[in-house]
C-alpha cells in the first residue's frame, strides 16, 4: 500500500510490536510533561504496552497498520470494532482509535493523515460505520490533522486530582 514520504503503509505483523511500543512510550514520555498526573507513566508501562498489543493483534475486529520509510517505523494506528452503547444508534459499529502516533509531530499532516486513511477504509470494509479518534487536548498537530480530515471534536474529558 502506497504511503507517505516515501514510506509504505502495511497491516502491522507481530515483529512490529517492539518498534510501535517504543514509539508510544516516546508519546507518554511527552503527555506526562503535559500532564504529569492523568498521564504518569508506570516503571513497567512498555512491557505492559507490548502484552497489550499482542493480545490486540490476535483478536478478531482489530487491525492495525504501521509506517515504514528508510528501514523504520515511523507510525502506526490500530482499530478496535467497537457495538455502540446501548442508548446510542450510530447505525452500526464503531471503530475506536486510540493507540495512533507518529515519531515526531511533524508527520501528522503526512504520515498521520496517511495512516488514519488506511484506518477509515479498513472500519469500512470490516462494516464499521463511524471512526473515534482520541487525542490529547495537548497534541495541536495530531488535532490539526484530524480537523483536516473531517474529524470534528465530540467529547472532551476533563481531569482534577483528588
Amino acid at each position: 500500500m502506497n504511503g507517505a514520504e516515501d514510506g509504505v503503509i502495511r497491516l502491522a505483523a507481530p515483529a512490529d510490536v517492539p518498534a510501535m511500543v517504543a514509539l508510544a512510550e516516546r508519546k507518554r514520555i511527552e503527555q506526562a510533561h503535559e500532564q504529569p498526573i492523568f498521564w504518569r507513566k508506570a516503571a513497567d508501562s512498555a512491557a505492559k504496552h507490548t502484552s497489550y498489543v499482542q493480545n490486540l493483534l490476535q483478536r478478531d475486529g482489530v487491525f492495525a497498520f504501521v509506517h515504514e520509510a528508510a528501514g523504520s517505523l515511523d507510525g502506526f494506528v490500530i482499530g478496535v470494532r467497537l457495538e455502540a452503547p446501548p442508548v446510542c444508534d450510530p447505525g452500526g459499529p464503531t471503530c475506536l482509535i486510540d493507540d495512533f502516533t507518529v515519531a515526531d509531530p511533524a508527520l501528522w499532516q503526512s504520515v498521520g493523515r496517511a495512516l488514519l486513511k488506511a484506518a477509515r477504509e479498513q472500519a469500512r470494509q470490516r462494516g464499521m460505520v463511524c471512526m473515534q479518534v482520541i487525542c490529547g487536548h495537548y497534541d495541536a498537530p495530531k488535532r490539526a490533522m484530524l480537523t483536516a480530515a473531517g474529524f470534528p471534536v465530540v467529547s472532551e474529558w476533563w481531569f482534577h486530582p483528588l
